[in-house]
């Protein structure tokens, strides 16, 4: 197995740096935000953070490749460096502390890495293909992440992020089924879903429109902790256009309710290595 100890210890440099710009920039009087093609927010605070971690990269892996949210992809390596550098800018920008920066390293179409770092938080997760999942301040500080054991979706805890995506996706009343189903429904939103249920805290996520660099970051640390993390329509991993994560014993009953086809985006391969078989737990 291949040992990427250097690149997560890089991936901690780089978000030391996103964590001291982003959190410099929080709430700043004179924060400048725009609004992107696609309606979205962007602040300075997001593109000081994907400039700083590009010019790091350039320096410390300069063969590798990169694909941000601000600027795009370059370079054609097979070892890819996918970044968000705020992830949650609209809580961002609004004061809500609940955003982070998503770094994440994939080679031959796999993610093997990546890094989850949330300051206002005072939280960080991490993992390593084959070498589990954890959380903690540091990479001293840490505890392994181990997904839940709910077996029934009426003991279920189920995190999402808004309903529009749904409404748009032509499934509203398919999640408010699954809502009324399970136990509790919280919209934690963002990348704090998917921590919380590798964590063991929450037991299924999903959200209908996502881009990889939304995802890339988040795979690894669930299947590592023991969960699956797919597309709607079952593709392993962060390679389509949405997500579902559950602890792996619900996944065939949450899909029951919001899987469906999605198209793909053909740039990108369709299969990530970590869990793929999901079990169903019987009541």
């Amino acid at each position: 197995m291949v040992d990427y100890t250097d690149d997560l210890r890089l991936a901690h440099l780089l978000a030391d740096d996103a964590d001291s710009i982003s959190t410099d920039r929080f709430k700043a009087l004179d924060l400048h935000v725009m609004t992107k093609p696609d309606l979205s927010p962007v602040s300075d605070a997001d593109q000081a953070v994907e400039e700083s971690i590009r010019r790091t990269l350039a320096k410390a892996r300069t063969r590798d490749s990169i694909t941000g949210e601000e600027e795009g992809s370059s370079g054609t390596s097979a070892r890819r460096w996918i970044i968000d550098p705020i992830d949650g800018t609209k809580n961002y920008v609004r004061g809500v502390p609940v955003w982070a920066t998503l770094i994440a390293l994939a080679v031959e179409d796999e993610v093997v890495m990546s890094v989850v770092s949330a300051p206002q938080l005072g939280r960080r997760w991490w993992a390593t293909k084959g070498q589990g999942s954890y959380t903690g301040k540091s990479l001293m500080k840490a505890a392994r992440n181990q997904v839940s054991d709910v077996r029934r979706l009426e003991d279920a805890s189920f995190a999402y992020s808004s309903l529009n995506g749904w409404e748009d996706r032509g499934q509203l009343e398919d999640v408010l089924a699954l809502m009324r189903r399970v136990w509790r429904t919280r919209a934690y939103g963002d990348f704090w879903s998917y921590m919380l249920l590798a964590e063991g805290a929450v037991d299924i996520a999903a959200e209908p429109e996502l881009e990889l660099y939304d995802m890339a970051a988040l795979a690894p640390i669930v299947t590592e902790a023991g969960g699956t993390f797919t597309s709607l329509d079952g593709t392993p991993g962060p390679w389509g256009a949405n997500a579902i994560a559950t602890n792996t014993h619900l996944y065939e009953a949450a899909m029951s309710f919001l899987g469906g086809s999605d198209e793909h985006d053909p740039d990108w391969p369709e299969a990530l290595g970590g869990t793929v078989t999901p079990l169903f737990g019987k009541d």
